[in-house]
């Protein structure tokens, strides 16, 4: 008997510590992965916004909203866009693929009144990462600008993963009448939409919309692409044509007046009014209490372009050109859950990183997926990765009399082959403004790195499907 009541003893004792030490357990595995598993996703991609447009990378025009993600969270200093121009650069975005791998080409920015653009896009078999997501259980919305197709619903946002679509397709828009020019290009899902305002504060208010009336079961992936600050498309009424124009709000100007430059000063204007924008939509995930487990990122989709207000200095080059200053631009995330604050990240990385990075985070497959992109997440933790090689190519464009342009990054070498300055070499580790062209010097480097590019371009050309 006395035997029994020991076992009885030590056996209640046994269960209570068992009991104890799996809740402790539960419970440091529930906050351990709580918070990392499924977050929320809010891409905000800006557009034609080089590396000194922007306030912690250099600009003086004040961005306090988007330089606060910076200080709360990582900013990258050798990140890629898939492009230097507006559609190819989405088509990396969202693919995960070089852009030369398009079905139709997609190299050049599909030019919205264009009839030989009626009838190309991203096609139905080339999968992006919103339908992914969207597969997975994911709320996934695109506010703002599409390019990649109109006219044929086949190449909406809704064909291509997007549960909800309210913004325009073409390249750019009216920012006071939300048209191109004066045709009609503003839609809620496939609806054609009268709206009057300013661009930028219309896709701001939709986002906060979104945000504040979302099913708070499901994880959400929100495409904020803003189309500032690019320029307008007006209507010249005398000739009848869409023309580019600067188009702030006057309140914005006094803001700015300490630059002297007027188009610079209309530009600034306009990125100051898309700072306010982002200002009330991180705000908005503060008063949803979405902050901890959602990972923003701030992208624009390539470099500057001067002649409308924009700025890469100090590096070379401009949109539709393959210089750092047309790829290399500012990219920075918070994510308070898993992200370290105020870091500054050296490692190379791109936009085509997105697709394998996120279906990471959301636990989605990408078997049998054609990727060139890959986790950017072992960039964040500084871990070693192998040397990285990256692709561009730009596409000749006879109505912007645009001639091809190639360039390969492998490690911390570039090889660069241009319509008119022929190919180039550069260091981009001790030249990466590259002022010190080292074909000449190294023309065997030269040599392999060009056999490299001519190889990778017709490689993923064949099996672009």
């Amino acid at each position: 008997m006395i035997e029994s009541k020991k076992q009885r003893r030590q056996f209640t004792i046994s269960a209570i510590v068992f009991a104890l030490l799996s809740t402790a357990t539960f419970v440091s595995t529930s906050l351990a992965a709580g918070p990392q598993s499924r977050p929320n996703i809010l891409l905000i991609f800006t557009d034609d916004q080089g590396m000194n447009d922007v306030g912690c990378y250099g600009s003086k025009i004040p961005t306090p909203h988007i330089d606060s993600l910076a200080r709360d969270g990582v900013r990258f200093t050798n990140w890629y866009a898939a492009s230097s121009i507006c559609t190819p650069s989405r088509f990396g975005l969202l693919t995960g693929r070089f852009p030369s791998r398009s079905q139709d080409q997609l190299l050049g920015a599909l030019m919205f009144l264009s009839e030989e653009h009626a009838d190309t896009g991203i096609q139905s078999g080339e999968t992006t990462v919103a339908s992914v997501l969207a597969e997975s259980g994911y709320d996934t919305a695109l506010v703002g600008k599409w390019h990649l197709g109109h006219g044929s619903e086949k190449y909406w946002p809704t064909k291509h993963g997007f549960g909800q679509f309210f913004g325009h397709t073409g390249g750019c828009v009216d920012y006071f009448t939300m048209r191109y020019g004066i045709k009609p290009d503003w839609y809620r899902n496939r609806e054609v939409l009268d709206l009057t305002g300013y661009a930028t504060d219309v896709i701001s208010d939709e986002a906060v919309r979104y945000l504040s009336a979302r099913d708070n079961e499901r994880p959400f992936f929100l495409m904020l692409a803003y189309n500032a600050p690019h320029f307008g498309k007006g209507h010249n009424y005398a000739t009848g044509d869409a023309v580019n124009i600067m188009q702030p709000r006057a309140v914005d100007l006094p803001r700015v007046k300490g630059i002297d430059d007027v188009t610079r000063r209309q530009f600034a204007a306009m990125t100051m009014r898309l700072d306010d924008g982002v200002g009330h939509v991180l705000a908005t995930l503060d008063r949803q209490k979405l902050r901890e487990n959602t990972l923003v990122i701030f992208m624009t989709d390539h470099g500057g372009d001067p002649k409308y207000g924009g700025a890469n200095e100090p590096y070379r080059g401009q949109k539709a050109t393959l210089f750092e200053g047309g790829i290399r631009v500012p990219c920075i995330m918070r994510w308070p859950a898993r992200f370290p604050k105020n870091k500054t990240i050296d490692g190379v990385a791109g936009a085509v990183d997105f697709f394998p990075t996120f279906c990471e985070l959301a636990g989605a497959s990408t078997k049998g997926q054609t990727l060139d992109g890959q986790s950017f997440l072992p960039v964040v933790q500084d871990e070693a990765k192998p040397e990285r090689e990256m692709l561009w190519e730009l596409g000749a464009h006879t109505e912007l009399k645009r001639k091809p342009w190639f360039a390969l990054r492998k490690g911390d070498w570039k090889y660069l082959s241009t319509p008119n300055d022929g190919e180039m070499l550069f260091d981009l580790k001790n030249d990466p403004y590259e002022k010190n062209n080292l074909a000449r010097q190294f023309p065997d480097r030269l040599e392999q790195l060009k056999k490299r590019t001519k190889t990778l371009v017709k490689e993923v050309r064949t099996n672009a499907k």
